[in-house]
């Protein structure tokens, strides 16, 4: 079964949405990359939930992206296209992560696709 495995929180202001997070929940914050992208921790193991991560909006419209693990993110672009929805990012490469594609279902929501690089140890 495909399952949602990370989110991202969208935000004017990355540095006080994390400040936020931290402050209310403890969520740990990590920046990854150049980009203002901050990957948050949850939680630990064996409590259920899911990592996600905190960005800059590039539009200033707040929104909540969920991104869905599949074995191809090919594949399944294919299958999102074949069934009404759309490709809205292409398939973009995270260095020893994965590759990640971004579409829009049918009722205009927005999601990502993730396919893990099992070649990282």
């Amino acid at each position: 079964m495909n399952r949602v495995v990370h989110f991202e929180l969208g935000a004017v202001d990355p540095g006080r949405a994390v400040e936020f997070y931290q402050s209310v929940f403890g969520w740990e914050a990590q920046r990854f990359g150049a980009e203002e992208y901050w990957l948050m921790k949850t939680g630990s193991a064996p409590e259920a939930g899911i990592d996600g991560a905190i960005l800059r909006n590039k539009d200033s419209q707040p929104r909540t992206v969920n991104s869905i693990s599949v074995d191809s993110v090919d594949d399944f672009a294919l299958k999102v296209e074949g069934h009404g929805g759309q490709v809205v990012v292409p398939k973009m490469t995270i260095p020893g992560v994965g590759h990640v594609v971004y579409c829009k279902d049918t009722e205009g929501n927005i999601f990502g696709m993730f396919q893990a690089d099992h070649s990282v140890k």
